[in-house]
């Protein structure tokens, strides 16, 4: 039985106006932990969180669908939000960190480990997709182009793209590692160098690698992947000079 079964309401304090999805994330494994909550357990509704944590509807979806992504918790329609595995505030956040003086070096550094999660999502994705998958990822680069070509940047589009690629690969562990390595990632390449036009050359790659996954020609898929991240690479190199 939940606290929330009981007839009490989440014990969770509010939360300081800081960076709240993480705060969100510990306050909700907290909770889960405190509670001693177990797979199958049903969490408290989307509304007992916002009033409990004072944030947003969209906050609680944010955190809700990144414990989703890793594979601890499922929403089911019309039921709740229920724990699949027992989590706490250590387990949800892999500790990477990166001492780079210079943020060239350190964009080097994750695209390194980029280059190695991509390239095989999208071989992987090129073999295993579905019609269904294809659909989304052909909506997620419809949104990105559209995007791109009326602004001249698409970075929560072009991310959008690329985890549809992770999901059409039907391997939990690639979208998982992602959701772990997301705050590393997104602290290096939003808007690096303070360059919207950064990596630019790379967008027409993007329909590409669709069109070779769409193919399943995974050899195609590997091309074009390394076409977008080569691309990033010299930019790297460029801007950094």
């Amino acid at each position: 039985m939940t606290a929330n079964d009981a007839g009490e309401g989440p014990k969770i304090k509010p939360l300081a106006p800081l960076d709240r999805a993480r705060q969100v994330s510990d306050a909700l494994a907290n909770f889960i932990s405190g509670e001693n909550l177990q797979a199958g357990d049903r969490l408290p509704a989307e509304r007992e969180l916002m009033d409990a944590l004072g944030v947003g509807r969209s906050t609680i979806r944010e955190v809700v669908g990144r414990f989703q992504a890793l594979g601890v918790m499922e929403t089911r329609k019309g039921s709740g939000t229920y724990l699949l595995k027992p989590i706490n505030s250590a387990t949800i956040h892999m500790p990477l960190s990166l001492n780079a003086t210079h943020l060239s070096d350190a964009l080097m550094q994750t695209l390194e480990v980029r280059r190695g999660l991509e390239v095989e999502a999208a071989t992987v994705a090129a073999r295993r997709r579905t019609a269904e998958d294809l659909a989304n990822i052909e909506e997620k680069l419809n949104i990105m182009e559209r995007v791109q070509l009326s602004t001249g940047t698409s970075g929560p589009e072009d991310l959008a793209f690329h985890l549809a690629i992770y999901d059409a690969a039907h391997n939990p562990l690639f979208r998982q590692l992602l959701e772990q390595m997301r705050e590393t990632f997104e602290r290096f390449w939003c808007k690096p160098f303070d360059r919207p036009d950064f990596a630019r050359r790379s967008f027409p790659y993007h329909r590409t690698l669709f069109n070779a996954i769409a193919a399943q020609d995974t050899e195609a898929a590997r091309r074009e992947t390394l076409k977008i991240l080569d691309v990033v690479e010299e930019d790297i190199k460029e801007m950094s000079r």
